[in-house]
């Protein structure tokens, strides 16, 4: 066994040691872990903020981009809301050991299922070291243990916020080995990570598609996947025009770097010729450039026409998509074949038709009448979230703090045997 085998072979073993324990604290326990964290982490500033300069300095050496860099940077505003959304998390319910239901059997078995914890998460993201604290928070509330493994580029700043995670632990009798930072950058770290699958229970990635991909086919664990975010709206023919224009306004040019931003505008051809000029001047007066279906690029003489690879692209930029379609049927035909299966929106008017794209529409979230941009588990309110999972096992949309825990049956009886 190689070294690095070792290394991660030694510290799942740890992690699923200390899952039995962490799925058994109380919710005192749990929200007090959090909060002196959140405590710690501010009176860590400067520390902390050492060490993300160390990841600074190799990043701007190795040339990465500003925005990159921006990322990377633990600053005032990104500590102080690290240890926000810690409070915000132990003032979240606790779904660990909730009821969902109980039924009586006809030999008077009383069955129900309990809510419990999924056990060790293995964590796998790049640059925001942010991320360590949200994923680890979460995944304490929820009763699990956690394995991070961020991205190289942030080594220094995520081990040094573990170590704050597990000085918390310490301080309540808590296994410090619930919340555990690989300590390498070496990329053989991952793959040995993924075949765990004796000890940890649930990956889940957070990156780009490149990074999903290699995760999902080298894992022997099950992967909670999100490979891009192609979002879409479609305004039908009878929306609110007004609404229209301000939704999808919002759902391209709000950020336009986020998964869940529009990257397709879907628009019925009773409305286009009124919709579209409107639209068109706001989204160029943002800089949005347009790439259109040959009706768009007749009414909005500024827009370029598609090329073919346009059609379902992640562009994470001011670039958009837009097609006039025949009919609805031909807007979720579209999405069903462009789409991501993460947000989709309907702008309309017409109550049967938004229930109809509600019904056959697959997506995470599927909305009407308001912004692709609202797919995020705070915005919910869920609280926080740990990402948004695009495939249905075992959770579909973002993952916050229920989404962490799984069910069990329980069964209470009075002697009863099967006949």
């Amino acid at each position: 066994m190689t070294e690095i085998a070792t290394l991660i072979a030694d510290m799942a073993g740890k992690a699923r040691a200390a899952a039995r324990t962490v799925a058994s604290l109380s919710t005192d326990t749990k929200n007090r872990v959090l909060l002196s964290t959140a405590e710690r982490i501010i009176d860590n500033r400067s520390a902390l903020q050492a060490e993300n300069k160390k990841d600074l300095e190799n990043g701007r050496a190795k040339g990465l981009s500003s925005a990159f860099l921006d990322r990377l940077e633990l600053s005032d505003k990104v500590i102080n809301s690290m240890a926000q959304g810690l409070r915000e998390v132990a003032a979240l319910p606790d779904p660990v050991g909730e009821i969902d239901r109980m039924w009586k059997r006809p030999n008077g078995l009383q069955v129900g299922k309990i809510r419990i914890p999924l056990g060790v998460i293995g964590m796998i993201y790049e640059s925001r070291p942010n991320v360590t604290i949200d994923a680890a928070g979460l995944c304490l509330k929820a009763g699990n243990a956690i394995i991070l493994r961020g991205g190289s580029d942030a080594i220094n700043s995520n081990l040094a916020l573990s170590a704050i995670l597990q000085d918390a632990l310490a301080e309540f009798n808590c296994p410090q080995d619930a919340v555990q930072v690989i300590p390498t950058t070496d990329r053989d770290a991952v793959t040995e990570m993924l075949s765990r699958e004796e000890e940890i229970d649930l990956i889940i990635p957070r990156g780009g598609e490149g990074l999903i991909r290699f995760v999902v086919e080298n894992s022997r664990i099950p992967v909670l996947k999100h490979y891009k975010g192609v979002c879409h709206c479609y305004v039908d023919r009878t929306a609110d025009i007004d609404m229209a224009v301000n939704i999808c306004f919002n759902a391209k040019v709000q950020r336009p770097g986020v998964c869940n931003a529009m990257e397709g505008l879907l628009v019925h051809k009773d409305i286009a010729e009124k919709f579209l000029p409107i639209m068109g001047r706001k989204f160029q007066e943002a800089n949005v450039e347009i790439r259109g279906c040959g009706r768009t690029v007749q009414i909005l003489d500024f827009a370029v026409p598609a090329s073919e690879d346009d059609w379902g692209q992640e562009f994470l930029d001011l670039i958009l998509v837009t097609k006039v379609v025949d009919s609805m049927q031909e807007a979720m035909d579209y999405i069903d074949r462009y789409g991501s299966n993460h947000t989709e929106a309907i702008i309309t008017r017409d109550y049967a038709r938004a229930r109809k794209f509600l019904d056959l529409v697959d997506a995470s979230l599927v909305l009407v009448n308001a912004s692709t941009r609202f797919n995020d588990g705070g915005q919910l309110g869920l609280g926080a979230e740990i990402g948004i999972s695009t495939s249905k096992l075992h959770a579909y949309g973002p993952m916050g703090l229920e989404e962490l825990t799984t069910t069990k049956f329980i069964a209470f009886g009075d002697g009863q045997i099967r006949q």
